[in-house]
């Protein structure tokens, strides 16, 4: 059997200030052919499952494209079909193909198009022989479409968040595409949607209400009732019509069972509905409590979150805590800031110069205006390190240029990428040890739980500002089809 492998991956936050162009691409990766089989190393993600999965199996792998842009705005059209162009064009030159494997994430939207997956989806199928089977791994957070929902493909979600499972995703994928091209499945699928976002902070599969809700769908699993069933709580920061809560259930072979099974999973999540309210703190009340209480406390900057689109830039952290003494604190504080210019500068000084700053705030500028400070230079770093904790183990992170400076008790790490800040490695890379901090800030909404939960004495989320903001009903929609909760106390289940 001959399989084509291929990624296009991006989430689209429409509140993002940052375009997504080729570089953005580029800055995470982007590979062609053959390049697929090590540009991954030893990454535990889905095109490395796929790879391994197929090979087990005597199949051969056909690598097209892989493409992965941090979270940011809408793809343009030309940097789409630059990308999608030469996806397709692989396909049409690899010769006969029994079936294809895509890692997709679920929301990605071009300028012109909202549903990109959909488009995707619908060209992948166009440039193969009718009736070729198309398996596709999602991120839980996708924003699925019925236009996804296509014949002889099958679409299969993370099952964990935070994401620990992108490995044995793809594993799932490719084993489900092995098994019907050899005959023995038939999946078919349904999808069922309510009218509510949830924030990501309380959309956690290992916490309720989440939790008890999945449990149902692998308990199904489990009895034989459904192949699988993948939750899509969707990230929030989506201003597009038909934003829901989706459940999505594939079955061997009836898709009658698999809409009632959706339905079913789709109504437990909706009647809890008031449950999914994220547990924030004030931003002042988080810093008190750091700086009060014993041991770590990490607090989750939600709202200037990089892996949901975020800038990385917003100084609403660093201003409460100057506002709040920590700077003068006996004790230390750790936080993070994207400053590309900023980081050019301490560069330039060296290691142990002391010098006048105004960071923050080169790129989203609409949130607020740089901050003045003084720092000394501690640290100068190309900004590259490989991720150690569950997850996205293996990886390689790249946050550009970076220098960790001191503003008296306050550490910042000032870099000139954004990027994931899910892994410790976002402090200790940089010679930062976690244990000798008072308060730790992470611009990340819940999977730096997993890195971080072990070494913190308590977690918080703060209430904060920028756009991946935690609270939903701070956001400022304009086109999401209304009503939906919680922006509409009284929503009914089912869009209108």
């Amino acid at each position: 059997m001959r399989i084509a492998v291929g990624q296009l991956f991006q989430e689209t936050n429409t509140f993002s200030p940052l375009p997504t162009t080729l570089e953005t691409f580029r800055s995470v990766f982007l590979h062609f052919g053959d390049e697929l089989y090590t540009a991954y190393g030893d990454a535990r993600v889905e095109v490395p499952a796929f790879f391994d999965v197929l090979r087990r199996a005597g199949a051969e792998p056909v690598p097209l494209l892989a493409a992965n842009a941090l979270a940011s705005g809408p793809v343009t059209r030309a940097v789409f079909e630059t990308l999608m162009g030469d996806l397709e064009a692989r396909l049409t030159a690899a010769g006969h193909l029994d079936g294809v494997l895509l890692a997709l994430h679920g929301a990605m939207s071009i300028e012109d198009e909202p549903d990109a997956e959909g488009e995707i989806l619908e060209r992948v199928a166009a440039r193969v022989p009718p009736g070729t089977p198309i398996g596709v791994s999602l991120d839980l957070h996708g924003h699925v479409t019925r236009r996804m929902l296509r014949p002889n493909v099958f679409l299969v979600g993370y099952r964990e968040y935070p994401h620990i499972d992108m490995y044995d995703t793809g594993v799932r994928v490719a084993e489900t595409l092995l098994e019907t091209l050899r005959g023995r499945l038939h999946p078919k699928m349904a999808i069922a949607k309510r009218a509510m976002i949830v924030s990501p902070s309380k959309a956690r599969t290992v916490e309720d209400p989440l939790k008890s809700i999945v449990a149902v769908a692998r308990q199904m699993e489990a009895d034989g009732e459904i192949l699988h069933a993948s939750f899509f709580p969707v990230q929030p920061w989506l201003d597009l019509p038909g934003l829901g809560f989706g459940v999505l259930v594939c079955t061997d072979g009836d898709e009658s069972r698999a809409r009632r099974a959706a339905e079913r999973l789709a109504d437990l999540a909706w009647e809890r509905r008031h449950e999914f309210d994220p547990d924030l703190v004030s931003l002042e009340d988080a810093i008190r409590v750091g700086l009060r209480e014993s041991g770590t406390t990490v607090v989750a900057d939600s709202g200037d979150a990089p892996s949901g689109g975020s800038a990385a830039d917003n100084t609403s952290v660093l201003a409460a805590l100057f506002a709040a003494g920590a700077d003068r604190s006996e004790r230390l504080t750790y936080l993070t800031l994207c400053d590309a210019d900023a980081a050019l500068q301490c560069a330039a000084a060296g290691v142990g110069s002391t010098l006048h700053l105004a960071v923050g705030h080169k790129v989203s500028r609409r949130d607020g205006a740089p901050l003045e400070v003084d720092a000394r230079v501690m640290l100068i770093s190309d900004g590259s390190f490989v991720m150690l904790d569950a997850g996205a183990r293996g990886t390689r992170t790249e946050f550009g240029l970076t220098a960790v400076v001191a503003i008296g008790s306050l550490r910042v790490a000032i870099r000139s990428r954004p990027s994931f800040e899910w892994d410790t490695g976002t402090y200790t890379a940089f010679g930062l040890r976690l244990e000798e901090a008072s308060l730790v800030f992470v611009k990340s909404p819940s999977h730096f739980k997993v890195s971080f939960a072990p070494r913190a004495a308590r977690i918080l989320l703060a209430d904060t500002p920028g756009p991946t903001c935690p609270n939903m009903r701070h956001l400022q929609f304009r086109h999401v089809t209304r009503p939906l909760f919680p922006l509409d106390e009284n929503a009914p289940p089912q869009f209108a």
